[in-house]
């Protein structure tokens, strides 16, 4: 019988007294957590915006001159639009809000009164439609978790600063983060030992390109198809509420895989009580639009920024949301891309290497030495 030897798995003091500095490190991470999603939305945006700095320093626009233009431009633009269309967006998204339990009576009104049609009395079949589709107390659910969304989201900024200077302060770190990066990059590099100092320098940039190719992406792929679905409404006859239902669904469009389906729920809310034509009309029009973006904008605008597979982008999401909120929902997608960059780099690639210089090494030895070749 052979004996097998005893195992013993031995713990270094260096590794214990990093498992106990790690306990105190993420509780107080926890404290902070509000000051980790400002750095996390800072690093998106300074990612975004870093192609634009880096070329116009490649023209000797000194960094710093060229992120205040950057962002003097932006802040310019926002407040252009928010000038131009901003009444007019919130005042039909205020209408809408206002008429809409008037749209859910008239939903539910057109459905009974569609089943009595097909019945000459009215038959249990129309207490479980009405059971089923208990559209009062499923918009009281969307509203009460929408609130929750958004309460969720607002607390994390309500800790430090509150509300709208939270996103001031998130623009002044990223520009700062942008005017000098290569010394803020540079120290935190330095703290670390080496090699992994030189790996992590070289894993900069690529991280950088990932995530604002995804974030820049996503933005522009919201912005036509919120401008396309507003002048697809006004063809429909639904132009009272076109650009408040284009804004709504541009906005959700940011958040990939459930945002466009949130997007289109308030707008076939309004067209079932317009009837069944309008209805049939804007729910083509959605699933053309989100083909649209599946097919055609995301590949062409988005590409394979993501690099991550689409089951854990859905996890992203849904996992950002629930513990962010819709601020999480926005940026821990692009967080795991610049993740999915340090995974391929530094494990995956390498592990394929060796894996493949191994099969030569292998290959090598069990192949027979070649005979002699004969003398003539």
């Amino acid at each position: 019988m052979k004996i097998v030897p005893e195992q013993r798995v031995s713990i270094s003091l260096s590794t214990l007294l990093v498992i106990m500095l790690a306990i105190p490190l993420l509780v107080i991470l926890w404290q902070l957590r509000s000051l980790v999603v400002l750095l996390m939305i800072s690093v998106v945006l300074a990612a975004a915006i870093a192609p634009v700095v880096d070329w116009a320093e490649r023209w000797r626009v000194p960094r710093w001159l060229s992120v205040v233009l950057v962002y003097l431009s932006l802040l310019g633009g926002i407040a252009g639009a928010s000038v131009l269309i901003g009444p007019a967006v919130f005042s039909q998204i205020e209408q809408l809000l206002r008429q809409l339990p008037v749209f859910v009576k008239n939903l539910t009104l057109f459905i009974d009164d569609w089943v009595l049609r097909l019945n000459a009395t009215r038959p249990e079949l129309v207490d479980q439609v009405e059971q089923f589709l208990n559209f009062q107390g499923f918009t009281s659910w969307a509203i009460r978790s929408s609130q929750q969304l958004l309460v969720r989201s607002y607390s994390l900024t309500t800790g430090i600063v509150g509300g709208v200077f939270s996103l001031v302060l998130s623009l002044f770190i990223s520009g700062y983060m942008l005017a000098d990066s290569q010394t803020l990059i540079g120290g935190l590099i330095h703290l670390l030992p080496q090699p992994w100092d030189d790996r992590l320098a070289a894993q900069v940039q690529p991280i950088s390109i990932r995530i604002g190719s995804y974030i820049r992406g996503r933005f522009l792929v919201s912005a036509i198809l919120g401008i396309a679905i507003t002048a697809s409404l006004s063809v429909l006859g639904l132009s009272n509420f076109a650009l408040g239902l284009g804004a709504i669904a541009g906005v959700t469009n940011l958040i990939p895989f459930i945002g466009p389906i949130l997007g289109a729920v308030p707008a076939l809310v309004v067209a079932i009580s317009q009837g069944w034509w309008i209805t049939l009309w804007v729910l083509l029009l959605f699933i053309v639009i989100q083909n649209l973006e599946t097919y055609v904008l995301d590949p062409l605008l988005v590409g394979s920024s993501v690099g991550v597979h689409p089951l854990y982008q859905l996890l992203a999401v849904l996992g950002g949301t629930q513990v962010l909120g819709i601020i999480g929902a926005l940026i821990v997608p692009p967080w795991v891309a610049g993740a999915a960059v340090l995974i391929e780099n530094l494990y995956l690639h390498p592990k394929l290497t060796a894996e493949k210089q191994r099969m030569i090494v292998t290959s090598t030895q069990n192949t027979p030495n070649s005979p002699p070749s004969p003398v003539p």
